[in-house]
């Protein structure tokens, strides 16, 4: 490994994501196997999501997959209809799928009873597993990230995501979806010594960036687009490829620098297409995908397009908190900003 991880928390726990993810894979399989059996035996109507930040952005991650590989839609319902509205959910039928870290925030836990009392199966994908979304759900599946002491999620927003990949690929039954989820650990080994601080360290005096991708590197963009924001104060905003070359795209130019993350799918064109685009209206663009103009991000060769997004982030964190430090901010303990957020 040839990224440095010393100094901070959020890079050491970074770090320790290609373990923790392996450990998920076999703590997990049995579950993932029987709860996959038990959705095909009778399938949910649709799907809803329940999470926020990092978490929401794992979801992000998890719709693409399950619309894309099961045809089911899934939807992402605001917790504010249960906690602030009391609103009764008709959720017969479906699946409920709540994400987070420490399974505590009110807001989520009300309406993951609200799914419950609708009629839903409702899943948790939750880190702490004394939490009482644990404890709520008729299927908990922990993360087993482990502690994380600095404020950003690293390696819980990683396995969130392993955990929707699981999800599918059982639910699915393709071979090809159970090997891309078996190969997650090796292949974040593999993304840690990819060296991403040369394209962060451009950004040390910048005032602001886009982060682009499509598809199950959409949740990727938005996930780095708020680390931008909370360990190193530096706005960034997250568009799908698609929707950038419209209204956005007004401000692209030689002051706005762009991330281009991506994944060799039915997608990779239109990322490529609208990296190019922004490239040639004088941004500096950096990208996952090779295209003209552009200066490419190191990434690894032939990863199944479920994995690769994963990846990026993995080599992103990596960079991400040294860009903290050059800017004069400590990237565990954010400004304003604490660990467990306790929104009602």
């Amino acid at each position: 490994m040839t990224q440095s991880t010393t100094g901070t928390a959020l890079g050491r726990e970074a770090a320790e994501a290609p373990a923790a993810a392996r450990r998920h894979i076999e703590r997990n399989r049995a579950a993932f196997a029987e709860l996959g059996a038990r959705l095909r035996a009778a399938p949910p109507r649709f799907v809803t999501t329940c999470a926020r930040g990092s978490s929401d952005h794992a979801a992000v991650y998890g719709k693409y997959l399950v619309e894309t590989a099961l045809g089911h839609p899934v939807a992402s319902v605001g917790p504010s209809v249960a906690s602030v509205y009391g609103t009764r959910l008709d959720l017969r039928d479906s699946l409920f799928i709540a994400v987070s870290q420490s399974g505590r925030s009110p807001d989520l836990l009300r309406l993951a009873e609200a799914a419950k009392a609708g009629g839903a199966v409702t899943v948790g994908f939750v880190n702490d597993e004394d939490s009482p979304l644990m404890a709520l759900c008729d299927v908990a599946l922990p993360l087993g990230a482990g502690p994380e002491t600095s404020v950003a999620a690293t390696k819980s927003y990683l396995l969130s995501c392993l955990a929707f990949l699981n999800l599918t690929a059982h639910w699915s039954g393709s071979a090809e979806l159970l090997e891309a989820a078996e190969s997650v650990p090796d292949a974040l080994e593999r993304a840690l010594g990819l060296d991403w601080w040369p394209a962060l360290e451009t950004l040390v005096p910048a005032r602001g960036l886009f982060v682009i991708g499509r598809g199950t590197s959409y949740g990727a963009a938005l996930e780095m687009a708020l680390k931008f924001k909370e360990t190193s104060r530096l706005h960034a905003e997250a568009f799908s490829a698609a929707e950038v070359i419209h209204g956005p795209l007004a401000l692209v130019g030689p002051d706005l620098p762009v991330l281009a993350v991506g994944q060799e799918d039915e997608a990779a064109g239109s990322i490529r297409q609208a990296a190019e685009r922004i490239a040639a209206l004088g941004s500096p663009v950096w990208s996952a995908l090779d295209g003209a103009g552009t200066t490419a991000l190191p990434t690894i060769a032939g990863l199944h397009p479920a994995v690769a997004p994963l990846c990026q982030i993995q080599s992103f964190y990596m960079a991400v908190h040294r860009l903290a430090v050059a800017r004069g901010y400590d990237p565990d303990a954010p400004a304003n900003l604490r660990k467990v957020t306790e929104t009602r």
